[in-house]
């Protein structure tokens, strides 16, 4: 994996793990429903990781997309699609929304590194 993707993972698992130990109640129950979401239902889970990276766009959290563009690498999302992803998320947010997908799309093509990078070994 490449610096982008490995920071990223990294930084999440260190500080959700702090999180989680401080045994909040509250903070536990979010973090479940979270997972809850996101499992199999009338809408497929790559269906609901594609909403949530346009949701994710469209509030502008950087860290929200990075996890669902890895998601939805994780699910076979192709980049044609998520191109049609950032679509519907800079119609709905605005041009404030393009700043993000510049990021989003360097984040993307790191990730479509690591395909081209296992290939080759």
């Amino acid at each position: 994996m490449g610096k982008l993707i490995n920071d990223f993972n990294d930084y999440r698992a260190k500080m959700n793990e702090k999180i989680l130990a401080s045994d909040n109640k509250v903070m536990k129950r979010i973090y479940s429903i979270d997972t809850l979401t996101y499992q199999e239902g009338a809408l497929s889970t790559k269906t609901k990781e594609m909403l949530g990276l346009v949701s994710s766009m469209v509030l502008r959290c950087d860290d929200c997309v990075k996890y669902h563009l890895g998601k939805c690498y994780e699910l076979g999302v192709t980049t044609d699609e998520v191109f049609e992803i950032f679509s519907v998320a800079n119609l709905v947010g605005g041009t404030i929304v393009i700043p993000h997908t510049r990021r989003a799309v360097e984040y993307w093509e790191e990730l479509m590194d690591t395909i081209q990078d296992s290939k080759t070994e």
